[in-house]
């Protein structure tokens, strides 16, 4: 067998094309074999409309970049014809081994997608010997394909919540179909508020869905998300995630240590002490903090006492004993608090939950909660810190894609 026929059956060339010739340059390191591919004289090519044989009426000369051949860069080049056809006139063909427009073969490119998922895409890119940049364009362009493809019509339950993309307050939206038991991101925008439930509104009706098909929204207490999801899914309930009430009061906690540090020496292990709260293992040293807090009546211990409160009112059974307890919880709390200007973080905090109270019941009426999205930002801000951050937002829009939403069929195919 011609040593052709056998680059020919591993490129899995069809009829016209064959390769013509084979050459190794090895002035260049990595060395380079270069693959001429063409048909025979005569031959026709099918229109990229119809399919209809048809002659050449002319040609010009593309390369692609091809899988590595051991361990020499390959490239493929060809005479590319443009067929005349009699319905859709004079058209530049498809060739099988590429998609139109790349410079890549497909085979190259699936690797490349491979690779994405796995590793940072400047590592790829210094495996298979290209620049990130143009690997990008790869990656964006199959990703974006992919999700054109989704179909939204039954979603009847998202959350949302933003994550960081940049320093600088650069943020991204992520909004997950709540039903989805696998890979549930379903949409994500540069920015956060009120303009990103917008679109996803727009994009839910893109997608065959229904603003008014959505029955319940799981987001935190931002005001610009309530006033948004009220206003464009006028039919949802929303629920304020449990996640995001014990972060209001966590921070408002941390908030209260820093400013009473200022004011007074607090005991070695307090930080770690009240973040990690009373049921998590702490050290020796953090446990002895929290008793010398609680002791001496550090304001940080005061305000750690409310926000360990939160445990009583999550082991509710019903919304009922969830209210009851609240309402308690808020009475007993603001006693604790009174007079005390340290605490005032702690009084804001109060104020939010007394002010969002009924969407955190609902909480007892649902199954949802955003506890798989806040899972996901540790992979993104993951694989962010993996990647040494992003050129630009969209690329890291495609990664979040790439590792959480519902496209691995797509790209499959």
């Amino acid at each position: 067998m011609r040593t052709e026929d056998i680059f020919a059956l591993g490129l899995g060339l069809t009829p016209p094309w064959q390769v013509l010739s084979q050459r190794l340059d090895t002035e260049k390191a990595p060395h380079e074999l270069h693959l001429v591919l063409g048909a025979d004289r005569g031959a026709t090519y099918p229109c990229p409309t119809c399919g209809r044989n048809c002659k050449a009426h002319d040609f010009e000369e593309f390369t692609w970049r091809h899988l590595n051949f051991f361990q020499h860069h390959c490239y493929l080049t060809a005479r590319v014809p443009r067929v005349t056809c009699p319905n859709h006139g004079t058209r530049r063909i498809v060739v099988p081994w590429s998609r139109p427009g790349s410079n890549f073969t497909l085979l190259f490119e699936q690797v490349v997608m491979t690779l994405a998922r796995e590793m940072p895409v400047a590592t790829v890119a210094s495996f298979v010997g290209t620049t990130d940049k143009r690997l990008w364009r790869i990656i964006n362009h199959y990703v974006a394909a992919a999700m054109k493809r989704v179909d939204l019509s039954r979603l009847r339950a998202f959350g949302l919540d933003e994550t960081a993309c940049k320093r600088g307050h650069r943020y991204v939206t992520i909004f997950i179909d709540l039903d989805r038991e696998d890979r549930p991101v379903v949409f994500a925008t540069e920015g956060k508020g009120k303009q990103t439930v917008q679109l996803f509104r727009d994009h839910l009706i893109t997608k065959g869905g229904h603003p008014n098909r959505v029955l319940e929204v799981v987001s935190d207490m931002s005001g610009s998300f309530v006033a948004a999801v009220e206003e464009h899914f006028p039919q949802a309930d929303l629920t304020v995630d449990w996640f995001h009430v014990v972060q209001l009061f966590t921070t408002a906690v941390d908030e209260v240590r820093k400013a009473e540090s200022k004011e007074r020496a607090l005991p070695k292990g307090t930080r770690w002490g009240v973040l990690k709260g009373r049921e998590t293992a702490k050290t020796q040293t953090q446990a002895e903090a929290l008793q010398e807090l609680e002791r001496e009546a550090f304001a940080t211990g005061i305000a750690y006492r409310v926000k360990e409160q939160l445990r009583w009112i999550r082991r509710a059974e019903t919304s009922q004993a969830a209210q009851w307890r609240s309402t308690n919880f808020l009475n007993h709390a603001s006693e604790l608090i009174a007079g005390e200007p340290l605490l005032k973080p702690v009084a804001k905090a109060l104020k939010t939950y007394k002010k969002h109270l009924d969407r955190i019941l609902f909480r007892w009426c649902s199954w949802h909660t955003n506890a798989r999205l806040e899972g996901l930002n540790g992979l993104f801000q993951a694989a962010r810190a993996r990647a040494r951050g992003y050129r630009n937002v969209t690329n890291f829009i495609t990664m979040i894609y790439l590792i959480a939403a519902p496209i691995t069929d797509f790209l499959a195919q």
